[in-house]
């Protein structure tokens, strides 16, 4: 069974989405799926690049203008 948690990141500056979204990550398992909204601007950059260090897939990414949605599956 898919675990999806839902993660409000809105009002927080860089770096904290994607500290919040690391301490997420370690309650879930692979497969499991984050699905977090931010307003933080640099947030699509840095979601890109953890998901990609950290060998996770961005499955959905909706930009709606102040509030952005992704939604990630863990990887390994």
């Amino acid at each position: 069974m898919v675990v999806r948690k839902d993660l409000n990141c809105e009002g927080l500056n860089c770096p904290m989405p994607i500290v919040e979204m690391t301490k997420a990550a370690r309650e879930l398992s692979p497969g499991d799926q984050i699905v977090v909204t931010a307003t933080d601007l640099a947030f699509k950059p840095d979601l890109e690049a953890w998901a990609r260090r950290m060998s996770h897939s961005i499955v959905e990414f909706e930009d709606g203008g102040d509030v952005v949605r992704a939604v990630v599956t863990l990887g390994p």
